[in-house]
């Protein structure tokens, strides 16, 4: 997990961060490691990872802690929203959510809540006004559906630890 998450922000802050699909759309595909950490993980640990994925991008984005806000609301919210579609923690095969520990429908609705989440804020933070409000829902929205699109990717092509490719 370690080597998906040093590639994964490396490619949010060389790539990623410069896309900006018809002005509106951007990529946020480091959120995954955030989504990926164990169920069994404490508090301390977990927010302190996000705290430092969130501050990474932000010092190689010029942000301005926007990132590192994100991160922490989605770290803070991601069990409540997993018991939303997911109630019983203790059914899990496996303490790591995933397409193949929840299957794909709940997984879908976990990443996109989270997505969604981290982008509203995000794009709050950085907009500060509500002058353009309709621009704002758009980039929200369009973000939101390209970032669950590209973290369903990303999770479909890892495969669970007991399976092997041929």
């Amino acid at each position: 997990m370690l080597a998906i998450s040093l590639v994964l922000l490396l490619v949010q802050v060389v790539v990623l961060n410069r896309i900006c699909l018809f002005g509106m759309a951007v990529p946020f595909a480091f959120i995954y490691i955030i989504l990926r950490l164990p169920l069994t993980m404490s508090k301390e640990w977990l927010f302190t990872i996000a705290f430092t994925i969130g501050l990474t991008v932000d010092v190689f984005s010029d942000t301005g802690g926007i990132n590192t806000i994100g991160c922490l609301s989605i770290a803070a919210l991601r069990r409540p929203i997993l018991h939303l579609y997911f109630p019983r923690e203790d059914e899990l095969t496996d303490p790591f959510p995933s397409i193949h520990s929840l299957g794909m429908l709940t997984y879908f609705k976990y990443t996109l809540s989270i997505t969604a989440i981290f982008c509203i804020i995000v794009f709050l933070l950085e907009d500060l006004s509500f002058f353009r409000i309709w621009h704002l829902v758009e980039c929200i929205l369009t973000s939101t559906i390209l970032t669950t699109a590209l973290l369903i990717g990303i999770d479909s092509l890892t495969l669970p630890r007991h399976e092997k490719r041929l």
